[in-house]
């Protein structure tokens, strides 16, 4: 049993969520695609869905390859296919290409969010496994508001946007050898009950479990959401360029890695229900506010109660799903993760609507995740 954390091997897994986060970078770069390939906001909101499409597809078949590869290796293909999808638009940069590379990062970050949080087990006790995962995600979030802006500064200074693929292939293929190089190959797993579909989507049958997996829907298609069209909103209702615009992103996974931070501090002391339902009252009442602004200072501060209020939704509903059947753990995890998904459900219905309606009518299939977020929440209040 590991009673000290081996800092030396939990530095490499970290800096695994670092790359994880770089998923995020497509909410920034489907506005530039759309720019660059003159797309309607319906076509361009399939970017995303191409790559969190790859989270219900690959989440299950992930945890059955795990099993036989071992953690470490399943990881290091993770970040194989990260590097390959980085370089494509460097190579040649036409849509198809253009769609391959989201495609290819939807795979890998898939299989990276189930491989690398298990491998946080070879290294920490059990008594701080919370606390570290809830540290990577910290990391995580780091990257996440770190890509607009990198991705402006390759715009701005360099002249090519998509010079933050040199950047970002440069750090996956680092974090690769470092964890290669830093971690024991652990031996596959031998587990009496092995992930399936089968055993995963029976779980289904439980309306605890499948409202937990909608809510996790949900608050992915807000965070995918967001961070696609903050951009559009701002660009909409203030009259700026894409490129400051983009810093609006950033804002809003900064106060989100400030709430993961705070979050992880607030709830040691508050009732898990009891935040997340403050939570989301919050976050809906500055989501209408952030509809009705016009005024930048405004819109950035709403951005900011939003990021702060949403931060710790998804590890809430995780461990809710944990806690109810324990015994199934492997497979929740599974759906759990499939449920990232729901940020390619969402963006389509978002397009149709900014194309017929305009970008305030886009937004409102947010709020409905918001609202019923907070119907969630009140149901488990009651079953627990």
């Amino acid at each position: 049993m590991k009673s000290t954390i081996t800092w030396m091997k939990l530095f490499p897994i970290l800096f695994g969520f670092f790359v994880m986060g770089f998923v995020d970078v497509v909410g920034i770069a489907t506005n530039y695609v759309k720019k660059d390939f003159f797309l309607s906001d319906t076509l361009a909101n399939l970017i995303p869905m191409l790559v969190f499409l790859w989270f219900a597809l690959c989440s299950i078949p992930t945890g059955m390859i795990m099993n036989k590869l071992g953690r470490k290796n399943t990881v290091l293909l993770s970040m194989g296919v990260t590097a390959v999808a980085m370089l494509l638009p460097l190579i040649d940069y036409n849509f198809n290409l253009t769609l391959l590379t989201f495609a290819l990062l939807g795979i890998g970050n898939t299989i990276l969010q189930v491989s690398l949080n298990p491998m946080i087990a070879q290294v920490v006790s059990e008594k701080k496994m919370a606390s570290i995962l809830t540290l990577g995600q910290f990391v995580k979030a780091i990257s996440s508001f770190l890509g607009p802006v990198i991705a402006g500064i390759a715009a701005s200074y360099w002249g090519n946007w998509k010079l933050i693929f040199v950047v970002y292939a440069g750090t996956t293929l680092l974090a690769g050898i470092w964890l290669l190089l830093s971690i024991d190959t652990d031996r596959p797993q031998n587990v009496k009950t092995t992930t399936s579909f089968r055993s995963a989507l029976a779980l289904f049958s439980d309306k605890i479990i499948l409202w937990l997996f909608i809510g996790i829907l949900a608050v992915v298609g807000i965070d995918v959401g967001l961070n696609t069209h903050i951009p559009k909103l701002l660009m909409a209702q203030t009259g700026l360029s894409l490129n400051e615009a983009g810093l609006g992103t950033s804002l809003y996974f900064i106060s989100r890695t400030a709430g993961t931070f705070f979050g992880a501090l607030l709830l040691t002391r508050i009732d898990s229900k009891i935040f997340m339902q403050s939570g989301m009252i919050i976050a809906i009442a500055a989501f209408a506010a952030l509809l009705v602004s016009d005024q930048l200072w405004l819109l950035l501060l709403w951005i900011v109660i939003i990021g702060l209020a949403c931060s710790n939704v998804f590890s809430i509903l995780f461990s809710y799903a944990l806690k109810h059947k324990p015994e199934h753990a492997n497979e929740i995890s599974a759906l759990m993760i499939m449920g990232v998904s729901g940020g390619a459900l969402i963006m389509p219905f978002m397009g149709a609507l900014s194309d017929g309606y305009g970008q305030i009518a886009g937004l409102l299939p947010l709020l409905l995740c918001m609202v019923y977020l907070l119907w969630t929440t009140g149901k488990l209040g009651k079953q627990s």
